[in-house]
C-alpha cells in the first residue's frame, strides 16, 4: 500500500468483549509487535465487526500502540465488508496525520451509511 501502510488482519475473536480482549493480548498483540519492530511506517489493524461492547478495549489498544510507537501511525478498522476495508485502507494511507483511530466501517456506496446500525428504510420513518 502507499505510504508503507501494513494491513494487519486480527482474525476471529470471541463474541464476548472481555474474552476477545484477553485473546487479542495473548495471541495477536505479540505478532503485531513483531511487525512494528521490523520498521513499518504505518500499520492498520483490521478487526471483524463486533457489537459496541468491544469499542472500548479496541480503541484503548490502538491509542496506546500509537503513543508507544510514534511516529509510526497505527489505526484500526472494524468491518466485514472487503470493499469498505480496501477503501478505508487507501484513505488511511493518504491521511498522513491520522493515528490512534478506530474506524468502524459498515460499507461503501449510496445504500450504506458508515457509523450507523439502521438501514435506509428505518431512517426514512
Amino acid at each position: 500500500m502507499a505510504g508503507g501502510t501494513v494491513p494487519f488482519r486480527v482474525g476471529p475473536l470471541p463474541a464476548e468483549a472481555m474474552a476477545a480482549s484477553v485473546q487479542f493480548h495473548a495471541e495477536v498483540l505479540p505478532r503485531l509487535l513483531m511487525v512494528l519492530e521490523v520498521g513499518a511506517r504505518s500499520a492498520t489493524l483490521v478487526f471483524d465487526p463486533a457489537d459496541h461492547t468491544h469499542t472500548g478495549w479496541r480503541l484503548a489498544v490502538v491509542q496506546q500502540l500509537a503513543r508507544r510507537h510514534a511516529p509510526v501511525r497505527i489505526n484500526a478498522i472494524a468491518s466485514g465488508d472487503e470493499a469498505a476495508i480496501a477503501a478505508t485502507l487507501e484513505y488511511i494511507a493518504a491521511a498522513d496525520g491520522l493515528t490512534g483511530q478506530l474506524l468502524p466501517v459498515i460499507g461503501i456506496g449510496t445504500d450504506k451509511v458508515p457509523y450507523s446500525s439502521h438501514d435506509d428504510a428505518s431512517a426514512s420513518r
